[in-house]
């Protein structure tokens, strides 16, 4: 007979319990990041695609559901539930909000719901450190830094890369949102520590071309940046939003993925390449790849050409983040459990 199986406790983490969780430990999480792109290159993940609920009353709005399950030293199940709504940004609070469902590995139950946009943005931000740090082992180390999009990915990459020892000479800004732009000169300009001179660039073009490593992190639903002549530099590009690229762009560079079934869909600019070229050539041998064939040596990433990597944003992050979160706060006996959450749980009354 097997062993008498019992549900975990049910607890729900706050939003100011993730950012505690979570300040301060940029290199951490950097490495954790690392270690699950490695865990799901090998096959010790389930990522399926994600799925979009949208609404015919509010067509720039949509809910996205990412679920997926982790292996590795992780070992959890669970679901991010993430919602878009860009009119809020008027309204004056944040675009996205999001929860997090923890599961169970060996039930299958739910065992802690925490607030997920702080995890959300710290995974993107975390793979985005990551890799800037791998895209440029064979160049020098880029001093000038451009961000295209200032709201509050750009934020928290900046603060990734800071934490987790870069340092630049140069930070440039571009938003098409000129109060953002100034905000985020502001917010770098009072940043503990940061000691580059900050630029605010009336285009994308010249942002782009004084920077050797480039951050797009907007909106954009649709390519905005159709010049290969910008990139003649070959800078190294964190392609962060998808979408912000036309398919000459990265036709001349080398693409680096994160997952490729994830990424070639949804109209992200590889997807556009690969719908203009019909076919993934583009990633074959030298020209490109995953970040998991970066990290294990499969691809040898070129410092003279233009690096653009394009992460589609997987689940299995969010699972990595989101467990880090609930360990730090379970050691803690910070744990917010919900007593009697599953009540039945006698299988015949």
């Amino acid at each position: 007979m097997s062993a008498a199986k019992q549900p975990p406790p049910f607890s729900v983490i706050s939003g100011a319990q993730v950012q505690a969780a979570l300040t301060g430990r940029e290199q951490e999480i950097v490495d954790l990041v690392e270690e699950a792109y490695r865990w799901h290159g090998a096959g010790d993940s389930v990522n399926p695609p994600s799925y979009f609920l949208t609404f015919p009353d509010r067509p720039t709005a949509r809910i996205i559901a990412l679920p997926a399950s982790l292996g590795g030293k992780v070992q959890v199940d669970g679901l991010k539930w993430i919602s878009s709504f860009p009119e809020n940004v008027a309204a004056g609070i944040p675009r996205a909000s999001a929860v997090l469902i923890l599961n169970d590995h060996d039930t299958g139950y739910p065992f802690a719901c925490l607030e997920s946009s702080i995890i959300s943005a710290t995974r993107t931000a975390a793979s985005a450190a990551l890799g800037a740090a791998r895209l440029s082992a064979s160049r020098a180390r880029p001093r000038r830094v451009g961000f295209i999009g200032t709201g509050l990915i750009a934020r928290y990459i900046h603060a990734f890369l800071a934490g987790s020892g870069w340092t630049f000479d140069e930070i440039g800004v571009h938003d098409t949102h000129a109060p953002s732009a100034d905000g985020f000169r502001g917010y770098l300009e009072g940043r503990a520590g940061e000691t580059a001179r900050v630029t605010v660039h009336d285009t994308a073009e010249s942002l782009i071309r004084s920077s050797d490593l480039v951050v797009f992190a907007t909106v954009a639903a649709t390519p905005h940046v159709a010049e290969p002549s910008w990139f003649d530099h070959h800078p190294v590009v964190l392609h962060i939003s998808l979408r912000d690229l036309a398919p000459e762009i990265l036709l001349d560079a080398v693409n680096v993925l994160d997952d490729v079934e994830h990424c070639l869909k949804a109209n992200t600019s590889p997807h556009l390449l690969e719908q203009q070229t019909g076919s993934r050539d583009f990633l074959a041998g030298e020209r490109g790849g995953t970040l998991a064939d970066v990290l294990t040596g499969r691809l040898q990433v070129p410092a003279d050409r233009t690096v653009i990597f394009s992460p589609f944003g997987l689940g299995v992050l969010d699972l990595a983040v989101g467990k880090y979160v609930y360990d730090a706060v379970q050691a803690a006996g910070e744990l917010t459990v919900i007593p009697g959450f599953f009540h039945d749980l006698n299988r015949h009354g």
